[in-house]
């Protein structure tokens, strides 16, 4: 089935990804995966490495004539400043450490991973634990949102609060989240963007960072992803592992969540009715998710992302060559990244979608692939017209 791995540090050569179960045929064009990556540099609060990372990408295998041919597909994205760490990074042994890392930043990997891999060098550990990684994510979920294009299916995000500032909610189409990307904080409230554009520059004064939470939505799922039979194929149990992978997120909810912890059944569920001729609901609690199972409803799932855990103000820590009280390291890093979180949680969410639409229609080829879709497509709404 589909897959896909990772490989490469920050501030090393490059990020290599490597997709392997994709079917012959998917178009592939450079210049689109550039803009998704793009897209993920986005954010007012974003860190001066966004200035300077280009993310240049080059295609290994798997594409031929701008699409792809069955075999694993492999993409390497470059590191931009590479060249001057290059001896911080060597792959070849060196005399004398350079710049090693012995005060470990609470709230990143630093401590537990030093303390894992019983390594003197944070270092070790940092490269890899940075979300500069999510990079290599994104030629993921761009391949697995080109495959969703070929079955009419969508997948947008957008930031519903920064802080303790919060957008006005109401129920999205695809239309309304067209531009969101314009936006300085890819939210769709005008006046809750202003406000948390003031918070993060205030924020940015203090030498402090602030999270907030993302809200990512899928048009076009049919009823029948995921299952209710095992544990490991449930939709929702997949949606809630791929986000909780991204840097930083604490916390995943789908539909309507934790609000729904707090209501009676009666209030909770969505009401199964007849509507223009055939089955549906009337209202999208559950988050387009029952029983592990899509159900036709909008895709629905959010994710609570912590302030950054390297800040311009360090906290206190022990230096571990020392034993001493010492202030955590600062590597470069942002105040806010909650809107490219967001573009991060759309590859994931779009990952794990692909997933279950290959599982169900399979197929080597991608013609296959969409005419099983819409056969099954077909069917679902023969079933449903009452």
């Amino acid at each position: 089935m589909l897959r896909f791995l990772t490989a490469g540090e920050s501030h090393g050569p490059g990020l290599v990804t490597i997709v392997e179960g994709l079917p012959k045929g998917l178009e592939f064009s450079v210049e689109s995966l550039d803009h998704e990556l793009g897209r993920r540099r986005l954010g007012h609060g974003r860190g001066g490495r966004m200035k300077v990372e280009t993310d240049r990408v080059e295609i290994l295998g798997g594409i031929r004539h701008g699409r792809t041919i069955g075999a694993p597909v492999a993409v390497v994205v470059r590191n931009a400043e590479a060249e001057k760490w290059s001896r911080q990074m060597s792959a070849a042994p060196i005399d004398e450490p350079v710049g090693r890392v012995t005060r470990p930043r609470p709230g990143h990997a630093d401590l537990a991973g030093m303390v894992k891999y019983d390594t003197e060098d944070a270092r070790d550990v940092l490269e890899r634990a940075s979300a500069r990684e999510t990079a290599a994510r994104t030629v993921a979920g761009y391949l697995a949102k080109s495959l969703l294009d070929t079955v009419d299916i969508q997948v947008r995000s957008h930031v519903i609060s920064i802080g303790g500032v919060s957008a006005s909610e109401h129920p999205l189409t695809l239309a309304d989240l067209e531009n969101v990307d314009l936006d300085p904080v890819r939210c769709l409230d005008p006046e809750a963007s202003a406000t948390m554009v003031e918070l993060i520059d205030r924020v940015t004064e203090d030498k402090d960072t602030v999270g907030g939470i993302f809200e990512v939505l899928g048009f076009g799922l049919p009823i029948g992803l995921g299952s209710y039979v095992h544990y490991d194929r449930r939709l929702d149990a997949a949606l809630a592992g791929a986000l909780m992978s991204i840097p930083a997120v604490k916390g995943v909810e789908i539909g309507d969540g934790y609000q729904a912890a707090g209501s009676l059944g009666s209030d909770a569920h969505d009401e199964i009715v007849r509507s223009d001729g055939a089955v549906g609901r009337s209202t999208n609690r559950a988050g387009g998710v029952e029983g592990g199972v899509s159900n036709g409803e909008v895709l629905r799932v959010r994710g609570a992302m912590k302030p950054i855990s390297t800040l311009m103000r360090p906290l206190q820590t022990v230096d571990m060559d020392t034993g001493e009280d010492a202030v955590a390291v600062r590597e470069r890093s942002d105040v806010c990244a909650v809107p490219a979180a967001a573009v991060v949680g759309e590859q994931m969410v779009a990952w794990v979608v692909a997933c279950e639409v290959l599982r169900k229609f399979g197929g080597d080829t991608i013609d296959e692939v969409k005419s099983a879709a819409s056969n099954y497509r077909a069917r679902v709404a023969r079933r449903l017209e009452r």
